[in-house]
């Protein structure tokens, strides 16, 4: 599993607009710059954003990106699922059967058992993680991290 580039940087974005949201609008320059990634890129990303419903756009010189909604209801498991992550697809099993036209496990099988399980765990974590909650810095949110996940094994 591995996040994609678009989902990493829409969740960059995203945050961007959070941070800047009382402000009024950012564009997608400002953003850009911000992040350094090019505009072309940055204006596709919030074309998908707004196609989702997580951003509101207004043109003109003046004009640019909002959020939708209030920082603390847009989670990181919605935006991530708007910029097209899907972490174990419901056909997944489908797609790797081998040499066979089925899986070899398709009743019985651990690994897709473990499979959802992460899923659920990793969607229940990150719908728990709010853009108003990606605003602060490093060290604040791995100790807010901290205690909402409880303490990590070594």
């Amino acid at each position: 599993m591995h996040i994609m580039a678009i989902e990493e940087y829409g969740l960059r974005c995203l945050l961007q607009v959070a941070q800047r949201d009382a402000n009024g609008v950012v564009s997608a320059q400002e953003i850009a710059r911000a992040e350094g990634i090019g505009p072309e890129y940055v204006s596709r990303i919030m074309r998908t954003l707004h196609a989702g419903a997580l951003v509101e756009s207004s043109r003109g010189a003046a004009g640019g990106y909002r959020l939708s909604r209030p920082p603390r209801e847009i989670s990181v498991w919605e935006a991530i699922t708007v910029l097209g992550g899907e972490f174990f697809a419901e056909g997944f099993c489908d797609t790797y059967p081998g040499r066979r036209r089925q899986c070899a496990h398709v009743a019985d099988c651990s690994v897709r058992a473990l499979w959802r399980e992460t899923l659920g765990v990793l969607r229940d974590t990150l719908e728990g993680v709010s853009l108003d909650d990606l605003r602060r810095d490093e060290g604040a949110m791995l100790d807010w991290l901290g205690h909402q996940l409880g303490p990590r094994p070594n």
